[in-house]
């Protein structure tokens, strides 16, 4: 369960304003062709996160400030700053973590293939003409943020992914909400694209 959790993260991640106050419903399909869209321009981009974790066993909610950086076709890095300092680098499916500053022990994760970021963005090179199975989708816009709502059908330990856009798919917000309560918010500022990052920028 923990695998899918981190999935639908990175994925979401992958895929960076207050809010006015009406929302009009838009076709799931068309704002994700807006989303494929951006990230099909995309060869590379990086970010500044505010990452907000609500424990449903805790009152307080845990905030933490990072960085994030993704390279095509494959490579994605999250790095969180202290008081909590740890690292996440994603080659493909193998995902590699480590706490601290990165000279500890480090802790591996093999994701299943269908699971792997290359095959995610292969998808994404192709207009989207239908909706994805295995998901409930909805959308909505509000000014020039699109907000796409994913929900798996089957019952798992994520309960729904909450992807906010702007029109040319920069990612605003990502919500993800657990089964058991636990809610992880990301926030994202500074978003850049294409300024030329290379391996030696994804080194855990």
């Amino acid at each position: 369960m923990r695998k899918l959790s981190i999935t639908f993260l990175i994925l979401g991640i992958c895929l960076a304003f207050p809010l006015a106050s009406h929302a009009r419903p838009v076709a799931a399909l068309e704002a994700l062709e807006i989303l494929r869209k951006g990230f099909a321009e995309t060869d590379d981009f990086t970010a500044e996160i505010t990452q907000e974790k609500q424990l449903s066993i805790m009152k307080r909610v845990m905030k933490t400030q990072g960085i994030v950086r993704f390279k095509k076709p494959d490579l994605f890095m999250m790095e969180i700053k202290p008081p909590y300092a740890s690292r996440l680098l994603l080659r493909d499916n193998i995902i590699e973590q480590s706490a601290g500053d990165g000279k500890g022990p480090k802790n591996r994760i093999i994701l299943p293939p269908e699971q792997s970021l290359k095959q995610w963005f292969d998808k994404l090179a192709a207009p989207v003409t239908k909706l994805p199975e295995g998901v409930s989708l909805k959308a909505d816009k509000t000014a020039s943020v699109y907000t796409l709502q994913i929900t798996p059908i089957k019952r798992g330990q994520v309960r729904d992914l909450l992807i906010s856009f702007h029109n040319d798919g920069t990612i605003r917000r990502i919500v993800i909400n657990e089964q058991n309560g636990d809610r992880s918010t990301l926030s994202f500022r500074k978003f850049k694209r294409n300024t030329g990052l290379t391996e030696r920028d994804m080194l855990l």
